[in-house]
């Protein structure tokens, strides 16, 4: 194990170089926190690949293998469907906004008054995302080194809090496409084929298994249909994912850079159906369907490719960890504590916005590992923050980008109605349960139509105010450079039309 744990070190100790390496670009609030607006086709697409493909992903992605079969491969598929309708559709509107924030984006399209409680749910869903990534250090360290839960989960979170507190989102691309290339290494160059051949390949694995393993659908219409819902319109609002839009240097960086991010998706959710599957056929009674992914690397890989395959696990939940980390320190700085206090009509000097967002990530990041340590069952919590998001911020999201009538009392009825109702019927159904989010996204829907149709119109200086945005008016591009460090957020842009 000797060499599995020197690769492991040196994966580590290169993750806080880079963070180091981060902290000298990070210059002004758009390089801490959207890179500068600066990033390229490749960066981009390795950057939104590594975000998107967690631990969830990866070790869940060969649990549900393991349980379904090659239908296991539907959540992370579903994840991928989301990130392809996001480029296609949105990203080119999303990145020429030149915001840092959704509940930004919102203020910019209804008139500056649905940025506290918007910005409320999204940061218990960034919040929550950042903490499942953080709990699931304890199961890798404890395939390399048996380690304690607690410090299993302190170690890794503060590698993760650090080099995003050095260097914000430069640290974090950086980090990100060292994570990608390991990933994309360890599971699918290595991993993949190991486990089909070490389970005698496909023929084999068809006569030992039940034939609903090989069943596109086997794990059921009604399942599929929670992971679209959840999971494709999760993509399409999160505040972790909008940032990553941000970074896109043009609408057309993002549009194709994401298109190859969300394809890869399909490669990644396809790869751990079948590495799942092929656990099944090696190890048929193991006590958790989640323990496949840690016991085929424990005791099939050789030395040396265990440790690059435990560090591309590694890789995944840090990169999911750091994303959501910075979005929750983003939307908890932005969208709360700012328009708390009053703020959102001044300015402060870059270089005290930088620190001012190091402190919150920071901050967020410590009490990501308190919570961490505290929280056993985070399945849960997880699927309330997702039901929240999706259930109360969907609907008035894609409305102000798709329906001019909408207005902000009618999206602020369909955050709080379809909040309400997705936690009412949490109590009635339990969390895991698929009724909350679909009574949760109708009453949102049908809240949002007849409020807005039964409101006066959103005001037509904030309209227009909205499509030179939407457009990317050169008036909101920032400096000369493209950047977007010197482009007011929504709020105060709005303020002047109110």
């Amino acid at each position: 194990m000797a060499v599995d744990y020197a690769v492991i070190v040196v994966y580590l100790a290169g993750m806080l170089a880079m963070g180091w390496w981060g902290m000298r670009r990070a210059k002004s609030k758009a390089d801490f926190l959207v890179a500068g607006r600066r990033l390229g086709p490749a960066m981009y697409s390795g950057t939104m690949a590594a975000i998107v493909l967690g631990g969830a992903s990866t070790i869940g992605g060969v649990g549900l293998g393991y349980q379904y079969g090659l239908s296991g491969a539907w959540m992370v598929l579903t994840i991928g469907l989301g990130l392809l309708a996001l480029s296609v559709f949105f990203s080119a509107r999303i990145a020429r906004l030149k915001v840092y924030t959704v509940s930004e984006m919102l203020d910019l399209r209804y008139g500056g008054r649905a940025g506290v409680i918007s910005g409320v749910v999204m940061w218990a869903y960034t919040l929550m995302l950042a903490v499942t990534s953080t709990i699931a250090y304890a199961t890798i360290f404890d395939v390399l080194f048996d380690m304690n839960r607690t410090v299993a989960i302190i170690l890794g979170g503060a590698i993760v809090v650090a080099y995003s507190t050095l260097g914000g989102m430069w640290s974090i691309t950086l980090t990100d496409m060292v994570q990608f290339v390991v990933k994309t290494v360890g599971l699918l160059l290595l991993l993949l084929p190991i486990a089909v051949v070490k389970a005698g390949g496909f023929a084999e694995m068809k006569a030992k298994l039940p034939t609903s393993y090989f069943d596109p659908l086997g794990i059921g219409g009604e399942t599929i249909f929670t992971y679209v819902l959840i999971y494709t319109f999760g993509m399409l609002i999160g505040q972790d994912i909008w940032q990553r839009v941000f970074t896109a240097r043009s609408d057309k960086v993002a549009r194709i850079g994401g298109t190859v991010a969300g394809t890869y998706c399909l490669l990644y959710a396809v790869a751990g159906a079948v590495i799942g599957t092929a656990a099944k056929v090696m190890y048929p009674k193991l006590p958790s369907a989640d323990a496949a992914f840690a016991t085929i690397v424990k005791d099939e890989l050789p030395i040396g490719v265990r440790g690059l395959v435990l560090a591309a696990a590694l890789a995944a939940v840090m990169s999911t960890s750091s994303g959501a980390l910075i979005a929750c320190a983003t939307v908890a700085n932005n969208d709360i504590w700012s328009r708390l206090r009053g703020l959102t009509g001044s300015r402060a000097p870059d270089r005290d916005e930088v620190r001012g967002n190091r402190a919150f990530i920071l901050a967020m990041g410590v009490l990501v590992i308190c919570i961490s340590i505290a929280l056993n069952n985070v399945v849960e919590a997880l699927t309330v923050a997702y039901n929240l998001l999706v259930g109360g911020l969907l609907v008035p999201i894609l409305g102000g980008l798709l329906w001019k009538r909408g207005t902000v009392h009618g999206a602020l009825a369909a955050v709080g109605v379809g909040g309400l109702v997705v936690l009412g019927l949490m109590v009635t159904y339990g969390a895991l349960a698929n009724e909350p989010i679909y009574y949760g996204l109708a009453a949102s829907l049908l809240s949002y139509v007849v409020v807005s149709v039964g409101t006066k119109p959103t005001d037509p200086a904030v309209l227009a105010a909205w499509r030179e945005r939407l457009a990317g008016s050169p008036a909101n591009d920032g400096s000369p450079g493209g950047d977007g460090a010197e482009a007011e957020p929504g709020p105060r842009t709005i303020s002047t039309h109110s």
